[in-house]
C-alpha cells in the first residue's frame, strides 16, 4: 500500500510540476527534480528502483514515439550532420570522457568510466525544448536536435552495454565489441521492423473484416514498443535500436503501407492524445524520481568517495562540474566541425556562409541530459560476474544525476540568450506546396461525392435531393480550390490572410457555440448525452483550426 500511495504522489507532483513551471517561468525538468527532492521530506523514503523494470517500462515507449514523430523529410535532408552527431559524436564523447572520468577517479573502473560516458552521450531535446520556451529553437535546429537524440539514444545505450559487458565480465576485445555491436543494431532494427509491420498487418486484417475498436487501436499502439523491445532482447540484440526502428516504421504503415488500411478519424485522435499523456507523464517521472532519489544517492556517493585517494565530499561537485566542461568542450569542436564541413555544403559555386560562433554554442548547449541519461545509469548491475559489487556504480550513479542537474541549469540560463539572432541557413517554404495538396484533395473531393451522388439517386428515392446536397457541399470544395489557386506572390499572401481571419472568426464561434450549449447543459434545457456529444462535434470542428 505504502508503494502505491508513493507512486500517487509521484503522479501528483507530475500534475502539478506544469502550473509551477508556467507560474515561476523555471523549466520544467527542474521543477519536477525539485518536487521530486522535496517529496522524500513528505514521505521519508524513497522508491526502491528494479533497474531493469525502470529501463523496460519508460524507455520504449519514449523512443518509440519520437521515431514515430520525428518529420523524416528533415531527418533526411539533414542525415550527415544528424549522423555525424549521433554516431561520431557517441564515440568521441566515450573515448575522450571515458579516459578523463578515468584519470579523475582511478578508483573507478575503465570499463565502469566507459559506461558512464556512454550513458552521458545521449542528449534530450524534451529538456530543450522546455528550456527554451521563452526564446523559440528555428525548426530547423530543433529537427536537427530531435534527429540526433533519436539515433544517440540508441548508439550510446549500446555502448554502454558493451562497456557494462566488460565491466562484469572483466573481458573485452575490440573484434568481439565490433561484432556485438554489429548484431546489437542490425538485429535490434529489423526486429524493430518486423514486429510492427506483422502487428500492423494483423491489424489490418482484423479491422477488414470485423471493424475498427478504436480503444483496441490505441491499446495496441501502446504495446508495439513493449513488444518490439522483449523481442529484441530475448535475441540478445538492442531493445532500445527495436523500440526506435518500430516507431520508424509505425510513421511508415500509418501512410497506408501496409494492408492499404488506414485507421479512422476517431482513432487518430484519441491515440494522439492518449501518447500526449504517456509522452508527458513518462518524461516527467523520470525527472520526479531523479530528484526523489538524490539524496539518497548523494548519500551512497559520499560513501564511496570517503574511500578513494580524495575523501573530501567537495570533490563530488568538482567531478560534476569538470565532467559537464568536458561534455561541452567535446561537443563544441565535434559541432563546429561537424557544421563547418556538413550542414552549411552548398551544391552551386559560390561563396559558403560562416559558421558563426553563436550558432555553434547553441548546439553545444542545447545537447542537456535528461530521461535517457536518468534511465540507462540506474540499470547498471549491482554484481560482477564473481558475485561481488560493482566497483563505483553508486558514484557513476551521483555523477550521472549531477551532470543533468547542472547541464539543465547551466541550458536555462545561457539557451536562451544564445538563441535570440541566432543565424541558420532558411527553412524552405512550404506554403506553395501546400495549397498544391490542398487544390489535389478538394479536387478528389469533388469527384468522389459526385459519383458517389449519382449512386445514392439512382438507388434511393427522391434523387434530386442527392443532387442538391452534393451541390452544397462541392460548393465548399470549390472556393477551397479556387481559394489555393493563384498565379502571383501577392494574390497568395491575400489568400493566406483570408485564411487567418478565417480561423479567427471560426475559433472565436465555435466557442460561443460550446458556450452556449453549456448553458443550455446547466439550466436542464437539453439533456446531458446530447449537450456532450455536440459539445465534442464542436471541440472536433475547433482541432481543425488550431
Amino acid at each position: 500500500m505504502h508503494l502505491i500511495e508513493t507512486v500517487l504522489l509521484l503522479l501528483l507532483a507530475v500534475v502539478v510540476s506544469g502550473s509551477i513551471a508556467k507560474i515561476t517561468r523555471i523549466a520544467l525538468p527542474l521543477v519536477q527534480i525539485g518536487l521530486g527532492a522535496s517529496l522524500v521530506l513528505i514521505t521519508g523514503s524513497t522508491v526502491d528502483l528494479e533497474p531493469d523494470v525502470f529501463f523496460l517500462l519508460f524507455l520504449p515507449p519514449l523512443l518509440f514515439l519520437d521515431g514515430w514523430r520525428i518529420p523524416k523529410e528533415a531527418l533526411f535532408r539533414d542525415r550527415a550532420v544528424i549522423l555525424e552527431l549521433a554516431l561520431g559524436l557517441v564515440l568521441f564523447t566515450v573515448v575522450g570522457l571515458g579516459f578523463l572520468i578515468w584519470w579523475m577517479i582511478p578508483e573507478m573502473p575503465l570499463p565502469v568510466a566507459f559506461a558512464l560516458a556512454a550513458i552521458l552521450s545521449p542528449t534530450d531535446p524534451i529538456a530543450v525544448k522546455a528550456i527554451a520556451a521563452r526564446a523559440p529553437i528555428p525548426k530547423r535546429l530543433m529537427h536537427i536536435l530531435e534527429g540526433e537524440s533519436l539515433l544517440n539514444d540508441a548508439s550510446g545505450l549500446t555502448c554502454m552495454r558493451i562497456a557494462v559487458i566488460a565491466a562484469t565480465t572483466g573481458a573485452f576485445s575490440i573484434g568481439h565489441a565490433i561484432g556485438t555491436f554489429a548484431w546489437l543494431a542490425v538485429a535490434g532494427v529489423a526486429v524493430g521492423v518486423l514486429v510492427t509491420m506483422a502487428i500492423s498487418w494483423a491489424k489490418n486484417w482484423v479491422n477488414k473484416r470485423w471493424g475498427e475498436d478504436a480503444g483496441a487501436q490505441v491499446l495496441i499502439s501502446l504495446l508495439i514498443p513493449f513488444a518490439a523491445y522483449l523481442v529484441a532482447e530475448e535475441l540478445n540484440a538492442s531493445g532500445i535500436l527495436a523500440a526506435v526502428a518500430a516507431g520508424i516504421t509505425m510513421s511508415f504503415t500509418e501512410r497506408g503501407g501496409v494492408g492499404g488500411n488506414q485507421s479512422l478519424a476517431m482513432t487518430r485522435i484519441r491515440r494522439g492524445v492518449v501518447w500526449d499523456t504517456v509522452q508527458f507523464v513518462a518524461n516527467g517521472f523520470i525527472f520526479v524520481i531523479l530528484g526523489e532519489q538524490m539524496p539518497s544517492i548523494m548519500a551512497r556517493a559520499a560513501e564511496v568517495v570517503a574511500g578513494t585517494s580524495r575523501p573530501e565530499i567537495w570533490w563530488l561537485a568538482v567531478y560534476v562540474f569538470a565532467i559537464v566542461a568536458a561534455l561541452a568542450a567535446l561537443r563544441f569542436i565535434w559541432v563546429w566541425t561537424s557544421l563547418k564541413l556538413t550542414l552549411f555544403r552548398r551544391r552551386h559555386r559560390g561563396p559558403q556562409p560562416k559558421v558563426g560562433l553563436r550558432l555553434t554554442m547553441v548546439m553545444s548547449l542545447a545537447g542537456v541530459r535528461g530521461a535517457i541519461t536518468l534511465a540507462g545509469i540506474l540499470t547498471l548491475p549491482f554484481f560482477v560476474a564473481d558475485g561481488t559489487l560493482l566497483p563505483s556504480r553508486n558514484l557513476a550513479i551521483f555523477l550521472a544525476a549531477g551532470v543533468i542537474i547542472v547541464s539543465l541549469l547551466v541550458a536555462t540560463i545561457a539557451l536562451p540568450r544564445l538563441l535570440q539572432n541566432v543565424e541558420l541557413p532558411p527553412e524552405p517554404s512550404h506554403e506553395v506546396e501546400e495549397d498544391r495538396c490542398r487544390v489535389a484533395a478538394a479536387s478528389a473531393a469533388l469527384r468522389a461525392i459526385e459519383d458517389a451522388s449519382h449512386a445514392m439517386a439512382e438507388s434511393k428515392p427522391d434523387p434530386d435531393l442527392y443532387a442538391e446536397v452534393a451541390s452544397r457541399i462541392m460548393e465548399v470544395y470549390r472556393r477551397r480550390i479556387e481559394t489555393h489557386t493563384h498565379g502571383a506572390e501577392d494574390d497568395a499572401a491575400v489568400t493566406r490572410k483570408i485564411d487567418r481571419v478565417e480561423r479567427e472568426l471560426w475559433l472565436a464561434g465555435l466557442a460561443a457555440e460550446r458556450s452556449e450549449l453549456g448553458r443550455l447543459m446547466r439550466l436542464r434545457q437539453i439533456d446531458e448525452v446530447t449537450a456532450r456529444r455536440m459539445i465534442r462535434e464542436v471541440d472536433l470542428q475547433e482541432i481543425r483550426y488550431l
